[in-house]
């Protein structure tokens, strides 16, 4: 394409989403050449745009203007930046990487304003502009809509998700698939799990997904009160019910009065308020401390624990009677090394997550990361996951979060192996050995959680069954015989 001055340009142009940078070559003069040449950039999909060595725009395809909602008439001849506002314009541009570098950069996923204010992601690449004598004289750039990519791959997304719930695994479908029919009915439910396994996660969707819903959700951790503070927590107080009791004050009942009243950390509950509960419970009504009138209670209860309440009932420290009043319904949450499958979906969730927070645009995560990641033990759990990533993503200097970026105790030296908790080895040269373990002991997991199945198993890992039947092989693991005809 030739310039208002007749100069020679070759378009650096690319012929797809995942293609590389082609440059136009020959000669071409202005006129009809450059009037053919534009009809071809005007009928293409992508949006495409050229800037001067100045940064104003030189020219401004159709589908740039339907994707930026700009006009042509008002883009050309004036500043990049005025024009084409995207989420990396002020840190990482990549057209002003690539005219200070010479390096075409491709696909690079951002996001992009609109004249409207919308928000919506884009795949930009960009080369170098240059004349007929291979002076550089500007840059180009092209991008294309993913609007409808990010809304499939959000459709699929939420196959696994419930809220924050996200999982592929086995035990995490069967949560999620739980979810709708509990939460359709007043029923008390228990959450049984570790710590950091998303207990309130699960409650707060169970009250997104009742009718309860457009009430209030309201939370206590009964572990961090002592009973006296506790009592009138949940039930409140009325003024003059002990010194500086100045006027009423509603309990946690109260105002979870038509929604749902999340019990946190429940096994901690002294005994002397496990019966004021229970009664409760029982009766559905409760007197505020000072009162003397009992105020009915329409609040739905959603309990937590990490502990064995069943053996805390036979150390006599738990009311039996209470533990049959919120185990109607019990959901066990597995703790995150029971289902490392589901490491890759929860990375990808909580860096999309961490980005949106702190506004730092963040693509995912190296395939080194991931490795050492689905390594780690993981005694926090999913909330010990979200700390690792908020950690990389403050140190990250560029959109993928990089091994140097970790924290230490994370780092390929203090790795922790899958299997018997044991270290893989460390030093230079051991990442193919670490690897091969790690693999190793994802598929011996996999299959002793799926009772030896092989293909039940390659399908929880999210691989072929022909690549676990070869790992089998290659590492002389030892099948259940009854599975082996089977498979």
């Amino acid at each position: 394409m030739a310039n208002r001055h007749g100069q020679v340009w070759h378009i650096a142009m690319f012929a797809g989403a995942a293609a590389p940078a082609t440059t136009y070559t020959g000669t071409m003069a202005a006129g009809e050449d450059c009037d053919a040449r534009e009809t071809i950039l005007n009928s293409v999909t992508d949006g495409v745009f050229t800037v001067d060595p100045d940064w104003r725009v030189t020219f401004f395809n159709r589908a740039a203007e339907r994707i930026t909602g700009v006009p042509r008439t008002r883009a050309l001849g004036r500043q990049c930046a005025e024009v084409f506002r995207t989420s990396i314009c002020e840190s990482a541009c990549a057209l002003r990487e690539t005219l200070a570098t010479g390096r075409p950069v491709v696909n690079k996923v951002v996001y992009i304003v609109t004249a409207a204010g919308a928000r919506i992601p884009i795949s930009v690449s960009t080369a170098v502009l240059r004349d007929a004598d291979g002076r550089m004289v500007g840059g180009v750039e092209t991008f294309r809509d993913l609007t409808q990519v990010e809304e499939l791959r959000k459709a699929l997304h939420a196959r696994y998700t419930v809220g924050d719930i996200v999982g592929r695994s086995a035990p995490m479908r069967a949560v999620v698939e739980l979810l709708p029919v509990v939460a359709a009915h007043d029923t008390t439910v228990l959450i049984e799990g570790a710590s950091g396994t998303g207990k309130e996660l699960v409650a707060r969707a169970i009250h997104d997904l009742s009718p309860r819903r457009r009430k209030r959700f309201v939370a206590v951790n009964c572990g961090a009160l002592p009973e006296t503070l506790l009592e009138s927590e949940l039930f409140g107080y009325r003024a003059g019910a002990f010194t500086d009791a100045r006027r009423d004050k509603p309990g946690r009942f109260a105002l979870a009065q038509g929604g749902t009243l999340f019990l946190d950390e429940i096994g901690d509950i002294p005994l002397a308020m496990q019966a004021k509960l229970l009664r409760v419970l029982q009766e559905r009504e409760y007197e505020p401390l000072g009162g003397v009138e009992p105020v009915k209670a329409n609040a739905r209860i959603v309990a937590a624990t990490n502990r064995d309440l069943s053996a805390l009932v036979a150390e006599g420290r738990f009311r039996q009677d209470l533990l049959y009043r919120i185990a109607v319904f019990r959901i066990p949450l597995p703790s995150l090394r029971e289902r490392r499958e589901d490491i890759p979906v929860l990375v990808e969730h909580l860096v999309a997550k961490i980005s949106r927070l702190r506004d730092k645009e963040l693509d995912g995560v190296s395939d080194e990361v991931l490795r050492i990641l689905l390594a780690h033990d993981y005694p926090g759990n999913v909330r010990e996951l979200e700390n690792i990533i908020e950690h990389a993503a403050v140190l990250c200097r560029g959109a993928i979060i990089e091994t140097r970026d970790l924290p230490a105790h994370v780092q390929p030296g203090g790795w922790n192996a899958v299997r018997g908790g044991r270290r893989l080895p460390g030093g230079p040269g051991a990442d193919s050995g670490r690897l091969r373990d790690l693999e190793t002991a994802l598929i011996e997991d996999a299959l002793r959680r799926h009772d030896g199945n092989r293909a039940a198993a390659a399908r929880a890992l999210g691989i072929d069954a022909s690549t676990v039947f070869r790992r089998i092989k290659a590492a002389g693991l030892d099948v259940p015989p009854r599975r082996r005809s089977r498979s």
